[in-house]
């Protein structure tokens, strides 16, 4: 049969200040992530204060995907959006 992929975009705009509590939440909840990929801005001259994670979930995580979207929606830089496939 046909699985929904449910994958999660955070923008983390203040890298310095929340990138340890956005790892937290990552590692928190590590068992319904299926893939993980990091992108940021850098060059030689510098490298960027601001990131992206994308994520792909497991499988009926529905639930605590939720919960983690709204933990990460508490910090003030985070931005979050979704989609389904």
């Amino acid at each position: 049969g046909f699985i929904m992929r449910q994958i999660m975009g955070i923008q983390v705009g203040n890298r310095e200040h929340e990138a340890s509590r956005v790892q937290e939440l990552l590692t928190k909840h590590g068992c319904i992530i299926k893939t993980r990929l990091g992108l940021h801005e850098s060059s030689a001259a510098h490298c960027s204060t601001s990131g992206l994670i994308l994520l792909e979930f497991l499988p009926d995580t529905d639930d605590e995907i939720a919960l983690m979207k709204k933990e990460l929606s508490t910090l003030e830089s985070v931005l979050v959006r979704q989609m389904e496939f």
